[in-house]
C-alpha cells in the first residue's frame, strides 16, 4: 500500500500550528471507569451537539458563528463528520474543495498552502473550535462509505486501505482537541465492517500515539457495546437510542451498558433531535419540541451517562435555503441553533457539576413506586429516574411532569436533608427547606402540569452545597 503524499515539513508546520493554537487538556477515563476527566483528574461533562455537515456546508465566517453561539451556551464537544454524509466526496465544501483523490481513502487531497484544499478547511474549524474551549468528536467517515445502507455512497472503504487512512488522519490531529468517533451510524452486519473499524482504529493509534480517546457512532437504538464492548482501543460506549421520545425501550438501554462488564463510561451520541419528526413518522406524531429533547438529557444523566449529546435536525445538516433538504427541516440552521432546547442543556450540565461529579450513580429506588405505578415511577414520555452520591451527600430526581411523589428520605445522609426545586427550563433553583431524615415525604413541584418537568434535589443539610446549578467554589 502507497503511503499517502504529504511533505514531513508541511506536516509539522501544521502540527506545531494546531498545537500552539489551541492547547487543550488531554482527556483520559476516570479510575472507577465511569466518567471522563482531564489529565490531571478534573471533571468533564461532554455536552455535545450533533453538527454532521459542518466541515462539509460551512464557510469559515458561518462556522466561527456557530461555535460562538455553541461555546456561549456550554457545549463541550461538537460531533463532526470528515468524509460527509450528504455526497461529502463528491459534493465540494463551499470553496470548491473535496476531501479525496478519486475517493481513494490513501490519497486525501492536499496541496501547499494554509488555504487551498478541504483539509485546510477541517483545521480552521478544529482550531477555532478548540480555542473556544471545545473538543471536536470527530468521525473519520460516516458509515455508507463502508456499509452503503441508506445515504450517498459510494462504498471505498476496506480493512487495508482504512488503516492507512487513519494512520493519516490520527497524524495529522495528534496536538488538537480531538474525540475520534468511529461508525457513522450504520449498523455491523459481517465481519469486514467489523474488520474496517478495527483497521481505522489501529491506523488512529498509530498516527495519533493514543492521544485521544475513541468511541464508535451506532445506528439508531443500539450502541457500540453490542459489537465492541471488550475491544481495547473502546474508550467508552457510545449509544443512539434515536428519534423516540419514550423512555421504555430506548432511554432505558443506557442503564443496560452502564451494568455491563467491564465497566466502561456510558453517554447518549444521538437521542431525539429538537424539531425532528417524532419516530420519523410526522404525519402521526408531529415534530418534537424543547420537552421532548430535555427528558432525555436527564433520562440518560440520571441512568449513568457521563455526559449528553443534543441534537437538533435542521443543525446536523446545516441546511439552509438552497440546500437539498433531507426529511423537512422546519427551519435555516441560523435560526435553529437558537431553539429552546439547545440553550437549556446547560443547565443539566451546570447542575450535575454542581455537586460530587466523579461518585454519582443511577439508582430509582429513591422514589417510592406510587399505588399506580405507571403514574410513578411512570412510562412512556413520563419516566421518573433518580441519581445519588455513593456516600449518599446528595441525590436528585427528575419529574417529566408536574405530578407529586414520594421519596425515600434514608438515601441521603445527615439528620435534616435540605430539598431544593430546580428548573431545567430556566436553570434556576428554589429552597423548598430543611426536613427530618426520616420515612418518605411527598413533594408536589412548584407548577403542575404535563410539558413542566422539574428536579428535586436533596442534600444532606451538614455539606453546605451551593445552590443547584453554581459551581462549587
Amino acid at each position: 500500500m502507497k503511503t499517502m503524499i504529504q511533505s514531513s515539513a508541511a506536516l509539522v508546520v501544521l502540527i506545531t500550528t494546531l498545537a500552539a493554537a489551541a492547547p487543550m487538556p488531554a482527556l483520559r477515563v476516570s479510575e472507577n471507569q465511569r466518567f471522563l476527566v482531564t489529565t490531571d483528574g478534573q471533571p468533564f461533562f461532554w455536552l455535545g451537539d450533533t453538527a454532521w455537515e459542518l466541515f462539509h456546508r460551512l464557510n469559515r465566517e458561518d462556522a466561527v458563528h456557530y461555535l460562538n453561539h455553541r461555546a456561549r451556551h456550554g457545549f463541550t464537544v461538537i460531533q463532526a463528520v470528515a468524509l460527509a454524509e450528504l455526497d461529502g466526496l463528491n459534493d465540494p465544501n463551499p470553496y470548491g474543495h473535496k476531501p479525496l483523490l478519486n475517493n481513494d481513502p490513501t490519497k486525501p487531497d492536499v496541496k501547499d498552502g494554509p488555504n487551498n484544499d478541504y483539509w485546510d478547511h477541517v483545521d480552521f474549524i478544529v482550531t477555532e473550535a478548540n480555542r473556544r474551549g471545545i473538543y471536536v468528536g470527530m468521525l473519520p467517515t460516516w458509515g455508507d462509505k463502508w456499509n452503503k445502507k441508506w445515504g450517498v455512497g459510494p462504498e471505498i472503504f476496506t480493512p487495508q486501505n482504512a488503516e492507512v487512512y487513519g494512520e493519516w488522519l490520527g497524524r495529522r490531529y495528534q496536538s488538537a482537541g480531538i474525540i475520534w468517533i468511529l461508525g457513522g451510524d450504520r449498523p455491523v452486519e459481517n465481519d469486514t465492517h467489523k474488520e474496517i473499524t478495527r483497521a481505522m482504529a489501529r491506523g488512529l493509534r498509530k498516527g495519533d500515539g493514543g492521544a485521544h480517546l475513541m468511541t464508535w457512532h451506532p445506528s439508531g437504538g443500539s450502541g457500540s457495546a453490542q459489537y465492541f464492548h471488550g475491544e481495547e482501543w473502546l474508550s467508552f460506549n457510545m449509544r443512539q437510542n434515536g428519534h423516540v421520545a419514550e423512555f421504555t425501550g430506548r432511554y432505558d438501554k443506557t442503564r443496560e451498558d452502564y451494568n455491563r462488564t467491564p465497566i466502561k463510561p456510558v453517554l447518549d451520541g444521538e437521542p431525539i433531535y429538537e424539531d425532528h419528526p417524532v419516530s420519523f413518522d410526522a404525519n402521526k406524531l408531529g415534530h418534537s419540541t424543547a420537552a421532548d429533547v430535555r427528558r432525555p438529557l436527564y433520562w440518560n444523566l440520571f441512568t449513568g451517562a457521563f455526559g449528553h449529546t443534543y441534537g437538533h435536525h435542521s443543525v446536523w445538516q446545516m441546511w439552509s435555503p438552497g440546500k437539498n433538504p433531507v426529511n423537512n427541516p422546519l427551519m435555516p440552521w441560523r435560526e435553529a441553533i437558537e431553539q429552546p432546547g439547545a440553550t437549556q442543556m446547560q443547565h443539566g450540565k451546570n447542575l450535575i457539576l454542581s455537586r460530587p461529579f466523579l461518585t454519582r450513580v443511577p439508582d430509582d429506588s429513591i422514589i417510592v413506586t406510587d399505588r399506580v405505578p405507571t403514574s410513578v415511577p411512570g412510562a412512556g414520555r413520563y419516566r421518573f429516574v433518580a441519581t445519588r452520591d455513593t456516600s449518599g451527600s446528595y441525590a436528585m430526581v427528575y419529574a417529566p411532569v408536574g405530578r407529586t411523589f414520594k421519596v425515600r428520605m434514608d438515601k441521603i445522609t445527615g439528620a435534616k436533608v435540605k430539598a431544593w426545586w430546580f428548573n431545567p427550563r430556566t436553570g434556576t433553583a428554589e429552597a423548598i427547606g430543611e426536613f427530618p431524615n426520616t420515612g418518605e415525604r411527598a413533594f408536589t413541584p412548584p407548577q403542575l402540569g404535563e410539558q413542566l418537568d422539574w428536579i428535586l434535589v436533596l442534600d444532606d443539610a451538614t455539606k453546605s452545597f451551593p445552590v443547584p446549578g453554581k459551581r462549587q467554589p
